[in-house]
């Protein structure tokens, strides 16, 4: 599919946001006043930041607002109803911390799980659509989860927590591109299903369905050819989970903090590129792609 900038950026810095909130809200580090004001604005200034800038994929985005109104049915819709009651929680209990040196512990825990269901709701956006085999997986919301708490730890400073999270998260993000590689293929799904013209016998392309290019071949017909993929996968593992952990092994420097969150960042930003960049829609197989 179509890599948009906007939906890279929500996902990475969204998905950062929230992990630190949800350490924050357990208690981690626990900091009061303006130390404590310093960590809310950074998490919330990633949550928010991403959350709006999934906006401009939209082909109306002052419709946004209209995302709220299929909870029932909709993952986006739940999710934009879970990440308000997040940032509302979350910011009660930052006021307590910030201005009174008060800490809400059941508020704190309740906000941690709102955000943790937040990325959960964003991560099943994708791992629900039977129309992307790639994506349609546990493994899906299993390593946005991971990825979340795995930067959450590292910006919250709790360097164990991300020394265990890490290496968790680096082998979820292996068995998510090594299952997604042979989905399209084993999901059963080819130009024969798609056309539902299998019954008469074999299924070719005779001619593209038409000589221009249209919104589904823009947004749902991306080719990333296979060497680019190997060397952004190599990039996303040693930028987003092994270059952070040997920084963290080394001497504790406030440097060496800085420059582990973000060689994570860059190497999350590589791997949600190839996650939209890869995932095959079967919209393709009605234009001949495989």
């Amino acid at each position: 599919m179509h890599p948009a900038p906007s939906v890279i950026i929500f996902t990475t810095l969204s998905g950062l946001g929230f992990g630190l909130l949800v350490w924050l809200g357990m208690g981690f580090p626990f900091v009061t006043g303006w130390v404590a004001f310093a960590f809310f604005a950074i998490a919330y200034a990633l949550a928010v930041g991403g959350l709006m800038a999934s906006t401009f994929h939209l082909g109306h985005p002052e419709r946004a607002l209209k995302a709220f109104t299929q909870w029932r049915t909709s993952w986006l819709s739940r999710e934009a109803w879970v990440s308000v009651a997040a940032l509302i929680v979350m910011a009660l209990y930052g006021a307590g911390l910030v201005f009174l040196g008060a800490k809400w512990t059941a508020l704190g825990w309740l906000g941690a799980a709102l955000s943790l269901l937040t990325v959960y709701c964003t991560s099943m956006i994708y791992g629900q659509l039977k129309t992307v085999p790639r994506w349609k997986t546990p493994l899906t919301p299993a390593l946005m989860l991971a990825i979340a708490l795995a930067g959450g730890a590292l910006l919250a400073g709790q360097a164990l927590a991300a020394l265990i999270l890490l290496p968790v998260a680096a082998v979820l993000q292996v068995l998510w591109w090594v299952r997604g590689d042979m989905a399209l293929s084993r999901s059963g799904t080819d130009m024969a299903s798609a056309t539902q013209l299998g019954d008469i016998g074999a299924v070719r392309a005779f001619e593209p369905p038409h000589t221009g290019t249209n919104y589904l071949l823009r947004e749902f017909v991306h080719v990333v050819g296979r060497r680019h993929s190997i060397k952004l996968r190599i990039i996303a593992l040693i930028l987003g989970y092994a270059l952070p952990v040997v920084l963290l092994l080394a001497p504790f420097t406030h440097l060496m903090a800085f420059l582990a969150v973000v060689s994570h960042l860059a190497g999350i930003a590589a791997s949600r590129w190839l996650f939209f960049a890869e995932a095959e829609h079967v919209v393709g197989l009605y234009y001949g792609k495989r």
